[in-house]
């Protein structure tokens, strides 16, 4: 048995041009809308040292690794020398010179942070599932942005990087 096709009788009053041009515009709006939450990678907010920690970051990004674990190096743009990223999306993403973290201030300055190799990493878990360390006792503080689930251990970016930020960062 043959199913009516049902049209709703307000599409029925409109033109026949009208209904045809009906469904191939709202697909169009819907590829549009889906296109439009598709967004480019956050904003990295570039930190602006001073003094000697200028120099110390500078110093950094000349030893930062070309790949890490894997990812490619790519930069934000516009480039400089005191943020670099690997990865597309989600990436992680190193600053240098950033400000001490306000929480470091309070009841968190009593947080466990796990130390490697003489470097000691203030860690904080962001509301996206990611982490961010930041190193302790050091000229300059240096912030790891780790994506949530990117990594098994998101200790292990940390890791890589932190040979580099031993031997730069006094």
């Amino acid at each position: 048995m043959a199913r009516e096709l049902r049209v709703p009788r307000f599409l029925m009053s409109l033109p026949a041009p009208v209904r045809w041009l009906a469904l191939p515009l709202a697909l169009s709006c819907t590829v549009v809308v889906l296109l439009g939450s598709w967004s480019a990678p956050p904003k990295i907010e570039v930190p602006t040292p001073t003094g000697k920690a200028a120099g110390y970051c500078q110093a950094l990004a000349a030893a930062l690794p070309q790949e890490l674990l894997g990812h490619a190096r790519k930069d934000p743009s516009p480039a400089s020398p005191y943020v670099a990223a690997w990865a597309s999306s989600p990436r992680v993403v190193l600053r240098c010179g950033v400000d001490r973290p306000e929480e470091l201030n309070g009841e968190h300055a009593k947080d466990l942070s796990p130390t490697i190799d003489d470097v000691t990493w203030w860690t904080q878990k962001l509301d996206d599932g990611g982490y961010r360390f930041i190193t302790t006792l050091r000229r300059a503080n240096v912030e790891v942005t780790v994506p949530g689930g990117a990594f098994a251990n998101p200790l292990d970016p940390v890791s890589a990087l932190n040979g580099a930020v031993k031997a730069n960062i006094p």
